[in-house]
């Protein structure tokens, strides 16, 4: 009898898997690349260290060895440009809260999607939508 799901190559067995379109993978190189502003966001779960990042962030970045670019996405709020720098989404989730935002503003940044957009696509997915039935009825609501 046949699998009903059959099994994907491994990535790493020479057979790349196709990459999710509009996301960025989190791989070995993203998280080498965003080592020093992952462990920045992990500092957050001090509250000591939120503090001390919300009254000076330029220093409290130097003090982690951020990268220009991730400096920049940290001071534009562009938590898809955190993710692009090698920020974890997990660890970023920290940051994003010192900013005022919650898991669906940050859902609607990465479909693209107006929060209230976003919201009527996960509300469609729970009455028993597919994903694809609801991204389409949620950019018809912004």
């Amino acid at each position: 009898m046949p699998d009903a799901f059959p099994a994907q190559p491994a990535a790493g067995a020479g057979h790349a898997l196709p990459p999710i379109p509009g996301t960025t993978l989190f791989d070995g190189d993203a998280a080498a690349r965003g080592f020093a502003l992952n462990a920045m966001c992990y500092s957050f779960n001090e509250a000591a260290n939120r503090a001390a990042f919300l009254a000076d962030e330029d220093a409290y970045c130097a003090r982690f060895g951020l990268t220009a670019p991730q400096r920049k996405a940290i001071a534009d709020r562009d938590v898809l440009g955190m993710i692009a720098a090698g920020g974890n989404i997990y660890y970023l989730a920290k940051l994003a809260g010192i900013f005022h935002l919650n898991v669906q503003d940050v859902g609607a940044m990465q479909t693209g999607q107006s929060v209230e957009a976003f919201k009527a696509m996960l509300q469609a997915q729970a009455s028993g939508q597919t994903y694809e039935q609801a991204v389409e009825g949620s950019f018809a609501h912004g």
